[in-house]
């Protein structure tokens, strides 16, 4: 039995596993790429009662969908996302196998063919179990990954914002592009989540005081692991990376706790 079916046969494959075992067909994709599929409601897989995510067949052969659509047929996610609820739905059975047929079948004046429907069979999906309660973050969410790079074009069309609502986040410090003047995928929910806000009547210059918070509950945790990251053991930068993750995940969940207990006493409750 293979590693991953060894994985599957215990209730799934981690994002490290998932990420190794596509990375032959799709050398680009990265766990922040996988993260970002899943923000945006592409992939469901479970999560663990301590929130690491785990990966079924049908998760796997979903990811595989995606990246050979946007691969091979250029497909926008939107496009993307329309046919997995097709599938999803039961209007439509396109499985992985079709597309890449259908990539190599491409008329030659275009590049790409249309759709067909030839009634292949399409693993069914399982129902899902929420492991995490919902908000909850998890030391899996802090796997950081540089190689995703988001066009600043490409960040209003995702988050649904225009130039000047970026800008006015990029003058109060709450997006920073990066040296070549990209983005990274968290920069897209941040930007969505400030331009939810932003119904409220909350500019950017309100939101300061999050990325003041973020900064302070930053600094404490880079405070608790610097000992171990200066430590000369072998796997020391691990541990620190590990210890980091772990931090970071439970301070915004104690975060989350006190900001909704203070919320309720406000109102009364």
């Amino acid at each position: 039995m293979t590693g991953a079916a060894q994985q599957w046969a215990h209730g799934g494959m981690s994002i490290g596993s998932v990420l190794d075992l596509l990375r032959p067909d799709f050398p680009d994709i990265t766990i922040s790429k996988i993260r970002f599929l899943e923000a945006e409601g592409l992939i469901r897989p479970e999560r663990t009662p301590s929130g690491y995510r785990r990966f079924s067949v049908a998760d796997c052969e979903r990811l595989r969908f995606v990246l050979t659509a946007q691969r091979d047929q250029y497909l926008p996610l939107k496009v993307i996302k329309e046919q997995l609820e097709a599938i999803d739905s039961g209007a439509a059975t396109l499985g992985v196998r079709e597309a890449r047929a259908r990539a190599r079948t491409a008329r030659p004046d275009t590049g790409r063919s249309e759709p067909e429907n030839d009634g292949a069979e399409v693993l069914p999906r399982p129902p899902r179990r929420l492991g995490v309660p919902p908000g909850r973050v998890t030391p899996d969410d802090f796997e950081f990954d540089h190689q995703i790079r988001v066009t600043r074009a490409d960040l209003l069309d995702r988050a649904g914002i225009d130039e000047a609502f970026l800008s006015d986040l990029i003058r109060a410090n709450l997006i920073i592009p990066g040296p070549a003047g990209f983005f990274d995928a968290d920069a897209v929910t941040l930007a969505a989540t400030a331009k939810a806000m932003a119904e409220f009547g909350l500019e950017a210059r309100h939101l300061r005081a999050f990325k003041l918070a973020a900064d302070r509950e930053a600094a404490l945790v880079a405070q608790i692991v610097a000992p171990i990251a200066k430590s000369r053991d072998a796997g020391a930068r691990a541990r620190a990376e590990e210890t980091v993750r772990e931090l970071a995940a439970l301070s915004l969940t104690l975060h989350a706790s006190l900001v909704k207990a203070s919320v309720r006493n406000s109102l009364g409750g």
